[in-house]
């Protein structure tokens, strides 16, 4: 069982994951920014680690197992988010997810030239900035720092015991 700080910890990821989705939708929804595709992308890091923490504490077996999926959830979304802040700063170009509007659905004709004449959000553009921050730039500082945490934690698993 995990000691009372790595509980802790778990406590604060998962509180910040849930303000971070919360964040996302609010800037969305309420004040009307458009994401691009990889930002939606980045979202799905803290949607997985929401679930996996809930999953620590409810299951309360193989939790070592579980800090290393957080882990990797929030190595995939630093790795995501440095592409993302590269292409934002022109250090990297746009990939074919940047324009792809949605695959799951099949497109007739007359919904393609529809497509063609919107607008589409390019992962270039920022169109939200927080203390003159992207919040892709945040993201990057955020997953890292979960990172550090969710290691420190791993490696002390042992002594958690």
């Amino acid at each position: 069982m995990f000691n009372l700080k790595a509980e802790f910890y778990l406590k604060i990821i998962l509180l910040f994951s849930l303000i971070a989705l919360i964040s996302a939708f609010f800037i969305e929804y309420v004040l009307g920014h458009q994401p691009c595709n990889l930002c939606l992308i980045e979202r799905i890091p803290y949607g997985l680690s929401i679930m996996i923490i809930i999953s620590v504490f409810l299951i309360k077996k193989n939790q070592k197992f579980f800090v290393l999926l957080l882990i990797l959830t929030f190595a995939f979304s630093f790795a995501i988010s440095f592409y993302h802040f590269g292409i934002e700063q022109g250090f990297f170009q746009e990939s074919s997810v940047c324009g792809v509007k949605s695959l799951t659905e099949s497109i007739a004709k007359e919904d393609l030239l529809k497509q063609l004449s919107e607008k589409t959000i390019s992962c270039r553009d920022v169109t939200f900035r927080i203390f003159g921050l992207s919040l892709t730039s945040i993201n990057i500082v955020i997953s890292l720092l979960i990172i550090i945490t969710l290691l420190k934690i791993f490696n002390k698993y042992e002594k958690y015991k």
